[in-house]
């Protein structure tokens, strides 16, 4: 069973930042696969599809690593 989540994300702004945060987000055990919807200047949406409920903590902390802010649930 899987289970999408999706997370705002501020500071994107282009394909490489989009890179980024999926890079560090699929390090997390359980994560299977990361989409973004990139909104230049705004919230990002992020959605992770994981096997299980993934910690917002650790989330938070991966999207910092690749260096933007977790937000709001978008």
């Amino acid at each position: 069973m899987s289970i999408t989540t999706a997370y705002g994300v501020d500071g994107m702004t282009c394909g490489h930042c989009v890179a980024s945060v999926t890079e560090e987000i699929e390090l997390i055990a359980g994560a299977e696969s990361v989409t973004v919807e990139l909104v230049k200047g705004g919230t990002s949406q992020v959605t992770v599809t994981s096997t299980s409920e993934l910690d917002r903590t650790l989330v938070a902390a991966a999207v910092e690593e690749a260096g933007y802010q977790l937000v709001a649930a978008a």
